[in-house]
């Protein structure tokens, strides 16, 4: 090697080994180093071979081949390895050069290490990367986040690498201060829980209340992949239908029913509640995966606990009609909740994020890329400052245009016993969004009534506060405010 590499990347798993392809694919040179030094040589003789791209057998060495600004890109497993990386990076690195976290990192650790590598005369990047191994190869949604002085450095190796929508613009842009692309990419993936678990459901509908066979649902999601339900979630579950083993069975019905995850959902629903934004949607997808789990427990509840025995005896063409509007208008509420949640996040930590750019950069490369998120850019285009996506005309139209055979699909659900835990809870949060007064008032009495825990008046300004002795105790209250 005569000149120095571009950047280096320390993490030669599948991602890794990927997305160093990847930029080896755009001109650039990549230094690369694996704890397991021997997976480095693995890869530089294999699919490395012939390519701009050089191993190193240490962390000095791997520092040593790089151009300055040095750009080191963590691809390692979120937590005690990040922090141990930095660690190791950090005597060897000058004022100035970057550390880059490419994991699914807790956007609070990355708030922190920020914080530390900037305070050692150091710039942090933590981007979120979406896209699988997929995406890492051919073109990932890229969300960075950190210190900005670090992004005029590596915003033209990022943006080269990532997808590109039609207009052939990157699905790359900078994010935020400290935190904010991991947040955005937690969000992403809370997002993906809430759309996966819509899916699920709409399939239990079709094959449980329907009656539908595999065929039958691929048919169904190959139309819907075709119109504003055409999407990368959308399109896998149309082929994961129809796939059939090497014996000619639906490898589909072969799968046991309990749901993994990796935790940023959970994080997301976390950050909600710790925000008062009610996520409920994706919450309700965490929570379907955690019941799926129980999977010993069903089991044995299935042998003792009954619930209706009808089976749909209407027009099932229209009701898959009504189906495919009810999971179109869920969708939209699971957007609106996620957006809801990085609005108070950017305000809670000071972040300027650009909403229409973040539905930008999610329109391809990543898992829940779709024709839907053009939509949401247009909006947020028109309307930089909006409150919540179903104000926007367009989604407040389509809501509305959807909202009985939402009705329908849901009350149908109840009828059948099939649980819709996401489709409901996005309905629930939909009908009480769009009210001017739910019953919170008589909580409230409740709380002041055996806590005296005040209240608030609609005929007195906001912000006083008052108690009433309910139980003529003739105790004065001793709260002045409440956490609403």
């Amino acid at each position: 090697m005569t000149d120095k590499c571009d950047i280096g990347l320390i993490g030669l798993a599948v991602m890794g080994q990927n997305l160093v392809l990847n930029m080896s694919d755009h001109g650039f040179k990549v230094a690369v180093f694996n704890r397991t030094v021997s997976k480095v040589d693995d890869f530089i003789n294999g699919s490395a071979a012939g390519r701009t791209i050089y191993g190193a057998h240490s962390i000095e060495e791997l520092v040593g081949m790089l151009a300055s600004p040095r750009r080191v890109m963590l691809l390692v497993k979120a937590g005690q390895a990040v922090d141990d990386f930095i660690e190791q990076l950090i005597p060897h690195l000058d004022p100035g050069d970057i550390i880059i976290d490419g994991g699914n990192s807790n956007y609070n650790d990355t708030i922190r290490r920020t914080a530390y590598v900037e305070s050692k005369g150091l710039l942090y990047i933590g981007t979120g990367v979406s896209g699988g191994e997929e995406g890492a190869r051919h073109g990932p949604s890229i969300m960075p986040g950190g210190s900005p002085a670090a992004w005029p450095f590596v915003k033209p190796i990022f943006q080269a690498v990532a997808a590109k929508v039609d207009d052939g613009s990157p699905c790359c842009d900078w994010v935020g201060e400290n935190g904010a692309g991991h947040y955005v990419k937690m969000t992403h993936n809370g997002i993906e829980y809430g759309d996966m678990q819509l899916i699920c459901e709409a399939y239990h509908l079709m094959k449980e209340g329907l009656g539908m066979s595999n065929e039958e649902m691929h048919q169904v999601f190959a139309e819907w992949n075709e119109g504003k339900l055409d999407s990368y979630l959308i399109q896998i579950t149309r082929d994961i239908l129809a796939f059939k083993d090497e014996n000619g069975e639906y490898v589909v019905d072969k799968i046991l029913d309990t749901a993994g995850q990796k935790g940023t959902g959970k994080w997301t629903g976390i950050s909600a509640l710790d925000m008062g934004i009610p996520l409920t949607l994706i919450v309700e997808a965490v929570f379907a995966r955690c019941l799926s789990a129980l999977l010993e427990e069903r089991k044995e509840a299935a042998q003792v606990l009954s619930g209706p025995s009808s089976t749909f005896d209407g027009d099932k063409a229209a009701f898959i009609r009504d189906l495919h509007d009810a999971l179109y208008a869920s969708k939209i509420m699971s957007y609106a909740q996620g957006y809801m949640l990085m609005r108070a996040a950017a305000q809670e930590y000071g972040w300027h994020l650009n909403y229409g750019g973040i539905a930008l950069m999610w329109r391809g490369g990543c898992i829940i890329r779709s024709v839907f998120l053009g939509k949401i850019k247009e909006a947020f285009d028109k309307n930089p400052d909006l409150n919540n996506l179903l104000l926007d005309d367009y989604f407040k139209a389509e809501v509305e245009a959807a909202q009985a055979a939402w009705r329908r699909v849901i009350a149908k659900a109840v009828e059948l016993g099939i649980p819709v835990p996401a489709m409901s809870s996005a309905l629930a949060f939909f009908d009480g969004y769009r009210r001017g007064r739910l019953p919170q008032n008589l909580l409230q009495a409740q709380r002041d009534y055996f806590g005296a825990h005040t209240y608030e008046r609609v005929d007195r300004p906001r912000g006083e506060f008052f108690h009433t002795d309910w139980i003529g105790s003739g105790a004065a209250a001793i709260s002045s405010t409440y956490t609403a």
